[in-house]
């Protein structure tokens, strides 16, 4: 390493980050520079962004804003930065993620190496039947509205190298560019979408939210993954007293609470009968509501559970739909199985720890979609479903395995 540069960097950190950028895969930014592109010069590249993060002479490129949907309404602004400007910033979170991510709270799930969205959803079960009552929290667009300045604060208050605070600074102040040239300043926020931002979002609510709730109501147990999380109350008084303390507290450090999705909720079951205005609530795309359900006894009881949530189903569902595979006549079913496998593998695996059998009815949805290709691909099937139902269930019996769903829809109840 050359002794003019002003920060020590290891090339090998610039290697390693753009590995694990590459490894998250992603679009090109606002340059148009993907993968493929960048990796003809791929030396010439890392020598360019290891050089100038060294001697404080990076800047990054303008962020690509793309909207989204969201599920329940409205649209999401991503912030893409360019896969350069990923790579300097896995540089810095290599280096800030291990020094923060042992203070970080038990109950804090969201971008932690070592913690997952089940297990969040496995805390929460356990507590809803130790405690009444929920507050549900939803923060209003955190990563659009975190406050710089009250975020480098947190920043340079854990973080001892310099260079990372000055592009940081830099980051969170790199305008927006829309697909149609539109400049957007940015006075707040941090990209969603960002390589950093996860660490940086978990880093201020930390100090907001975290240590808060463990100072002032530490007899309140909470889950907080990212921007969402539930609060544990044994009555109602306390979950009303702690919903408020929560919202001023979140606009002294100038968020907000959303007025709608943040909602106390009551944890209806068999022993706990209150007639009450809500007694459900989503958590991380399961629903938790009283279901009949048999208990170990035997006997069939309503019980405070989690189950995946109808928006979740829906989505996925549509996601099928969308893949028209009964226009795909020309393929062999084979194909259609390599093609359908991992999306419905991912989706089991994330909603099949709780509750299964609440999944079958979206499984059987596929069921359909594979009768329909067939009444499609054959002819002797066209406009006969209960043919194309038993040919598929003649194919089911002779090979089991051919849809990771086949194993589990039969054995759901």
């Amino acid at each position: 390493m050359s002794e003019s540069k002003q920060y020590e960097i290891p090339k090998r950190m610039v290697v390693e980050a753009y590995k694990r950028v590459k490894a998250n895969k992603g679009r090109a930014g606002i340059d148009g520079i993907d993968f493929e592109i960048f990796e003809k010069k791929l030396n010439n590249n890392l020598y360019k962004i290891w050089n100038r993060m060294s001697s404080g002479s990076y800047f990054p490129s303008p962020v690509l804003a793309v909207e989204i949907p969201k599920k329940s309404g409205g649209v999401r602004r991503l912030g893409i930065p360019t896969i350069a400007d990923r790579v300097a910033q896995m540089v810095a979170r290599m280096y800030v993620e291990p020094a923060v991510e042992p203070m970080f709270c038990e109950d804090s799930y969201g971008y932690r190496p070592s913690k997952s969205a089940l297990d969040a959803i496995a805390t929460t079960r356990k507590r809803c039947w130790r405690y009444d009552y929920v507050v549900e929290l939803d923060v209003k667009g955190l990563f659009d509205n975190i406050d710089h300045g009250l975020l480098m604060k947190v920043v340079e208050r854990h973080v001892k190298e310099k260079w990372i605070c000055l592009y940081i600074k830099r980051w969170l102040e790199t305008p927006f560019i829309t697909r149609g040239g539109m400049i957007i300043q940015r006075k707040s926020g941090t990209p969603q979408g960002g390589v950093i931002s996860p660490v940086l979002a978990n880093m201020f609510l930390h100090y907001v939210f975290d240590m808060w709730m463990k100072r002032h109501f530490p007899q309140a147990p909470f889950e907080r993954y990212a921007d969402d999380g539930v609060v544990h109350c044994h009555t109602r008084e306390e979950a009303v007293y702690i919903k408020e303390c929560l919202s001023t507290r979140f606009e002294e450090c100038k968020l907000e609470l959303h007025p709608i999705k943040t909602r106390i909720v009551y944890c209806k079951d068999k022993d706990r009968p209150k007639k009450e205005e809500l007694n459900e609530f989503d958590f991380l795309g399961y629903t938790f509501k009283a279901k009949y359900i048999k208990c170990r006894d035997g006997k069939m009881r309503y019980n405070f559970i989690a189950s995946v949530s109808k928006a979740s189903a829906k989505a996925f569902r549509n996601k099928i739909r969308e893949l028209e595979i009964h226009k795909r006549t020309g393929c062999k079913i084979d194909i259609i199985a390599e093609m359908l496998n991992p999306m419905i593998r991912g989706w089991m695996n994330y909603f099949g720890n709780f509750n299964p059998s609440a999944m079958k009815a979206t499984l059987q949805c596929i069921e359909r979609r594979l009768v329909k290709w067939a009444m499609c691909k054959y002819k002797h099937f066209r406009g006969r479903r209960r043919r194309a139902e038993k040919w598929l269930y003649t194919l089911r019996k002779r090979e089991p395995k051919l849809f990771a769903h086949w194993g589990a829809i039969y054995s759901y109840c």
